[in-house]
């Protein structure tokens, strides 16, 4: 039976990741994927620290495919390329992933899904990483949000994202052995200096560390999120940053999680929303990104030139 591949991206988890369960419900073995991509147009070299996460990120992605038989694939280049050389490896007849939504990253895609059905494959992509796509959420005349309190406004009045799901069940890894770079050739750690010494003190990348920042939040600092997170000298806000840039952890997860603990532990809902109405901002400016592209390269509004 031919694999299907399953791309990772800004989606390094297991639990609540659309494009991976969908891959898995396929009934065919799951060819896990991750490319470091810097070279594809537009692309940006990672920063020192970025680098550092994405390590520790994927030692701890690796870790846990590995409980499931499965094996996490590595590839370095320009993610086209990567994919069509695991394709021509595995003999996979998709492709999943998770969408992403600036410019360079939907330009890229789009070509290489366009390819890749040339090619006669199917290819599925999902909403990993949003509470509502950019398409979701607009105005009564069908345009878009530019504004974020009528943006905010209109994003609640659609309720609840649906619940977050579970790992996916028998995810089946491809047996034959695929190339795959080792981890630690990228050298992504610093080492002439070691200056990682804080960073290991005070984050834990990977999906657990994700929802252990979490439930500390909510346990500590959640009713006091409105105040708090002003105060420079209070550890105020959730430090969830990090983990949802790598989707290590999902807005959808958040989102339900700190409902039901509010509800649970009958503590204060109008702190809930105000950490909430953060995951809004965050998917509008993604909004305001998908929809005003040149945003990478002047002002959305002209007079501020």
């Amino acid at each position: 039976m031919s694999p299907v591949i399953f791309w990772f991206r800004n989606d390094l988890r297991l639990r609540d990741n659309p494009g991976l369960s969908r891959a898995a419900d396929s009934g065919r073995p799951v060819v896990a994927l991750f490319v470091l991509d810097e070279e594809s147009s537009g692309m940006r070299p990672l920063g020192g620290a970025l680098k550092w996460w994405l390590h520790r990120s994927l030692a701890a992605l690796e870790e846990s495919l590995s409980s499931t038989g499965a094996k996490l694939v590595l590839r370095r280049g320009p993610a086209h390329d990567a994919l069509l050389d695991v394709v021509a490896q595995t003999g996979a007849g998709a492709v999943f992933w998770n969408r992403l939504y600036s410019p360079h990253e939907i330009a890229r895609d789009s070509e290489i899904k366009a390819d890749l059905q040339t090619r006669g494959l199917d290819v599925h992509s999902e909403n990993g990483s949003l509470i509502r796509e950019p398409w979701e959420i607009n105005t009564q005349q069908g345009k878009p949000y530019f504004v974020f309190t009528p943006f905010w406004k209109a994003e609640r009045a659609k309720g609840d994202p649906s619940s977050p799901v579970a790992s996916p069940e028998g995810l089946a890894g491809y047996e034959t052995a695929v190339a795959s770079d080792r981890l630690e050739d990228w050298d992504l750690l610093p080492s002439k200096p070691d200056w990682t010494v804080g960073l290991e003190e005070e984050w834990r990348p990977g999906e657990s560390g994700a929802r252990r920042q979490l439930q500390r939040f909510l346990d500590d600092s959640l009713t006091r999120y409105a105040t708090d997170r002003d105060m420079p000298a209070t550890t105020g806000t959730s430090r969830l940053s990090p983990h949802l840039h790598f989707g290590e952890i999902s807005p959808r997860q958040v989102w339900h999680w700190t409902l039901e603990h509010v509800r649970r532990e009958n503590d204060d809902e109008d702190a809930a929303w105000s950490f909430l109405r953060e995951l809004g901002w965050r998917d509008f400016n993604h909004n305001l990104l998908f929809h005003r592209p040149e945003m990478l390269e002047r002002n959305l509004k002209a007079p501020f030139d």
